[in-house]
Parts: structure tokens; C-alpha cells; sequence
């Protein structure tokens, strides 16, 4: 089944490691759609890593002003997307932080996320990083936000939909 325009998500996180937890989660919808939160710390979030602050240029002061619970996030984003299948391109780190999110909150997970990688061939891989840059360049966007990140893999998989 072919996808014309898939939901994407992005995930930025208080660091890299396994004790990282999420701080900012964004969707790319129907265009033009998007959503974007900052994610409170929950209280056993204690990790911060200040090289992570310095590429997405968040500090935990902000997520502790701005952010907005795991709970509301984790059920504005069951109300957005329903049982809908949602994609990322870093599938291997933004599942476990937001099954992390999801288990702060006390909620259970309506959607599915599954990798970019599961909807696209062979050929399409092969061009993804050179459409991706290209995407980058004309957009302009500040990357490493995680509404911004979507909105790029979004328009990279629309690009390469029908090129090979």
C-alpha cells in the first residue's frame, strides 16, 4: 500500500543515552497541519545532558516554565492521531522516549510508530539523504525542534514518492 502523505513524528530528548527522557514531541498531519509541545519533566527525570541543550537549544529551565505535563501530551496526541500509524526516521530512540512519556503519564499508547524505513523501497533509501539535504537547504527551518524535523522527513518522503 502506497502512502501519500504519512503522519510523521520527531522526538527531542534530554540526552542520548538510556536514562534520556523526552522534552519536546512534534507531528507533521495533513499539511498544514502540525503540532508541537514541550514536555515537563516528570520528577524522576533527572537526566540532562548539556551537549543534547546545545543541538536542539532547549534548556530544562524553559521544559520547566513552558512544558507541559506527560499526561496532556501523551492524551493530545491519543486525541490527534487515534489509532492511527504514525513515522519517524529515528524510530530506534523515539520509541523508547515516547513509551517513557507515555508511561509517565499512566496512559496507554492509541497509535502505533513504526520507522519511515518500513514504507519506503530499496530505491527510495537509497536517495533518502540527498532528497533529505536538499529539503533542508530550500526550507530554511531551525533543525533539531521537533515540529521542524517532522515537517522536513514529511516533505523528503513526499519528494521521493514517485522518483523511483
Amino acid at each position: 500500500m502506497r502512502i501519500l502523505t504519512p503522519f510523521i513524528m520527531d522526538i527531542e530528548a534530554s540526552g542520548f543515552g538510556a536514562e534520556s527522557y523526552p522534552i519536546e514531541v512534534g507531528l507533521a498531519l495533513e499539511a498544514p497541519n502540525r503540532y508541537c509541545s514541550l514536555i515537563h519533566p516528570a520528577n524522576d527525570w533527572l537526566h540532562w545532558d548539556a551537549g543534547a541543550e546545545q543541538i536542539h537549544g532547549v534548556p530544562r529551565t524553559l521544559l520547566l516554565a513552558k512544558g507541559k505535563s506527560a499526561r496532556i501530551v501523551a492524551s493530545e496526541l491519543n486525541e490527534l492521531l487515534g489509532a492511527a500509524t504514525v513515522y519517524s526516521d529515528g524510530w530506534v530512540v523515539d520509541k523508547p522516549w515516547l513509551t517513557t512519556l507515555f508511561h509517565a503519564a499512566g496512559l496507554a499508547q492509541a497509535f502505533t510508530l513504526s520507522s519511515i524505513e518500513s514504507i519506503l523501497s530499496e530505491a527510495q533509501l537509497a536517495i533518502w539523504d540527498a532528497t533529505k539535504a536538499q529539503v533542508i537547504q530550500e526550507l530554511h527551518l531551525p533543525r533539531h525542534r521537533a515540529s521542524n524535523d517532522a515537517l522536513i522527513i514529511q516533505e523528503t518522503y513526499r519528494r521521493i514518492l514517485d522518483t523511483v
